[in-house]
């Protein structure tokens, strides 16, 4: 990467030696840089999340409403935005700029592509943590970290930002196959997303360059770079950080407990319902046998009371369905509910502890061509609820 002719060593004592006026400058600067960092590390930690909205909404969408949510996923995942910021930041020519953006460009869209493809799945908290740690090293790089501090030649830029690159796709890719793909569409559906995420990406690389170029004119830019790249140093680092205890303390599949859900989201989702047949097993009180047909969607439903439990698995043949496993309150008729769990898997199994009265079940969604079977067994404390035909 070429860097500007920057001396670290003049930025330091420019930031800490200059006049007076320069010296509150230099530090209105660094309280503006600070603030704004603190501001988007609330934000950080769900980079790539995707409200409950986007996820129904996209079930019955079509490829455009693919390309509009990887436009806005690109311009909400402040981590790949990060990384994209301290990639152009001393980059001045637009042969320069073109030939490293393109080269992140082409990582993250193979493994995004091919991943999702494939359904390759990597545990998303692991993979933002190392995205994390990409936002460091690119910053580290800025700041010529690598001879100042480990007197060693900065590694191939080219190289590694296609390699970071890389990473960063299976990131989009793991969020992208949360939702419901369509099994003859799959592809299409894939290209539309990435398509979406190259024009956000170009979005806001645009307003990047136009506020690099304006405070590149400034007489303090020299200590804005310094700051900026710690900063992002800093800001990755907390990510790690952040990622690696969220990944420490996650639900997982066999202990989902409804309890560290922070905040209920209540969204408006069209009532359905489904018909099967239930027997009594040995170890499970229930165990019930649906067919969800091709193309369509069913839902199950078991009655619980608050503070009541019960526990569950369901299982396909090895056939991925879109879920969404969630509750509704007794006596609400406004179609609310909070989702505990949604995805897009062959199996799921865990125990709940009903933190409210009301409906709990799942709703599955088939986007292939043929009907898929599932075996759903539960037991503990709950009354069956209505599930009659949709």
């Amino acid at each position: 990467m070429k860097y500007s002719k920057v001396n670290h060593i003049d930025t330091i004592k420019a930031a800490f030696k200059g006049s007076n006026e320069n010296y509150f400058k230099g530090n209105h600067i660094f309280l503006v840089v600070s603030i704004f960092l603190l501001m988007s590390l609330s934000n950080f930690a769900n980079a790539h999340g995707m409200s409950e909205a986007e996820k129904l909404s996209i079930i019955e969408g079509g490829n455009l409403r693919y390309m509009w949510l990887g436009a806005t996923h690109m311009l909400s995942g402040y981590d790949h935005l990060a990384f994209v910021f301290g990639i152009i930041f001393f980059l001045t020519s637009f042969r320069d700029i073109a030939k490293y953006v393109t080269a992140f460009t082409v990582g993250h869209s193979v493994t995004l592509i091919y991943a999702t493809f494939n359904g390759i799945q990597l545990n998303y908290f692991l993979i933002d943590a190392v995205i994390a740690l990409s936002v460091c090293y690119i910053a580290f790089a800025n700041i010529d970290g690598f001879r100042k501090y480990l007197n060693i030649n900065t590694p191939n830029m080219l190289v590694m930002i296609v390699v970071l690159g890389l990473i960063h796709g299976f990131g989009l890719s793991t969020r992208l196959q949360e939702l419901p793909l369509s099994e003859d569409e799959l592809l299409l559906n894939i290209i539309s997303f990435n398509v979406g995420i190259e024009l956000g990406q170009i979005s806001a690389l645009l307003v990047m360059l136009l506020l690099i170029a304006a405070w590149r004119n400034s007489d303090f830019f020299k200590t804005f770079s310094k700051i900026t790249n710690y900063g992002l140093i800093m800001a990755g680092g907390l990510l790690f950080l952040m990622q690696m205890h969220g990944y420490e303390h996650a639900v997982n599949a066999d202990e989902l407990n409804v309890s560290e859900v922070s905040t209920p989201k209540l969204s408006t989702v069209s009532e359905m319902s489904d018909s099967a047949t239930a027997t009594v097993g040995d170890k499970w009180r229930d165990t019930i046998n649906i067919v969800i047909p091709a193309r369509d969607g069913k839902e199950y439903k078991l009655m619980v009371n608050k503070d009541d439990a019960f526990t569950f698995k369901w299982e396909t043949s090895g056939e991925l369905l879109f879920f969404d496993f969630h509750g509704e309150l007794a006596g609400d008729t406004s179609g609310a509910f909070q989702s505990f769990e949604v995805g897009t898997k062959s199996e799921s199994s865990g125990s709940l502890t009903a933190i409210f009265t009301g409906t709990h079940g799942w709703y599955w969604k088939n986007n292939t061509s043929s009907p898929v079977a599932i075996t759903l067994k539960v037991k503990g404390d709950y009354i069956a609820a209505n599930n009659s035909g949709k």
